[in-house]
């Protein structure tokens, strides 16, 4: 089997490896030639010096250096070039939660509910009449009902930080979700000016091709009209 070299790295290539670079868009093919402008036009590059080149056509997209770009800028960049989703790429995963953080999202969920309010004020409710109407107000807690406020505070004061930690958890749970949709929607911008530079190539190239057969039919029936 006969390999090409590269005409960046002058590397032997296998034919899988390869990419002609008459088959590249304008704007790739103009950065290896501003990069090397010896380089043969009926040449041919590896796959790896494709994506690197890629890459740089998208910072250029961005409007950056390489040196620029954040991470998360990297990371929409390299989907792209190798063709994979950003779930694959990602780290943007929350983590399983603890025991406590389960306890504290089911305690606020609890505890910002109808069936608490009622509940709680029912509990109350029975509390105050068994210590005025069955124990003559001279029962365990009578009024003005020291232990149920006491009851109360206790329970206020703790329920309070459980409900800021499962808080926690639910802005944590926003940020990773709203930075996933910055990186879909850099991903889609990108993308959209990707494919809007191919469909303008295809349309130069089958104009060029257009006038190429016209050429072709002139010259024919010139040919015919001679005869």
């Amino acid at each position: 089997m006969t390999k090409d070299k590269s005409a960046i790295s002058g590397k032997s290539l296998l034919e899988s490896q390869k990419v002609n670079l008459k088959s590249l868009r304008h704007s790739i093919s103009q950065l290896i030639y501003a990069d090397y402008p010896d380089i043969a036009k009926n040449g041919c590059i590896s796959r790896e010096e494709l994506n690197y080149y890629r890459e740089k056509y998208l910072v250029q997209i961005l409007g950056k250096n390489l040196e620029e770009i954040t991470e998360q800028e990297k990371l929409v960049i390299e989907s792209i070039t190798n063709h994979t989703t950003l779930v694959d790429n990602s780290n943007l995963e929350l983590s399983q939660p603890t025991l406590g953080q389960r306890i504290a999202d089911k305690v606020a969920t609890f505890g910002g509910s109808w069936t608490f309010i009622i509940s709680f004020g029912f509990f109350i409710l029975v509390w105050i009449c068994v210590n005025i109407y069955w124990l003559a107000n001279k029962g365990f807690d009578p009024y003005p009902f020291i232990l149920l406020n006491l009851i109360l505070s206790c329970l206020a004061s703790m329920q309070a930080p459980v409900i800021m930690m499962s808080q926690n958890r639910k802005d944590e749970k926003d940020r990773i979700e709203a930075e996933k949709d910055y990186l879909i929607n850099l991903k889609s911008e990108l993308e959209i000016r990707t494919l809007h530079e191919k469909i303008d190539h295809l349309m130069l190239h089958q104009q060029q091709e257009l006038l190429e057969m016209q050429k072709i039919q002139v010259e024919m029936l010139n040919d015919i009209l001679n005869k």
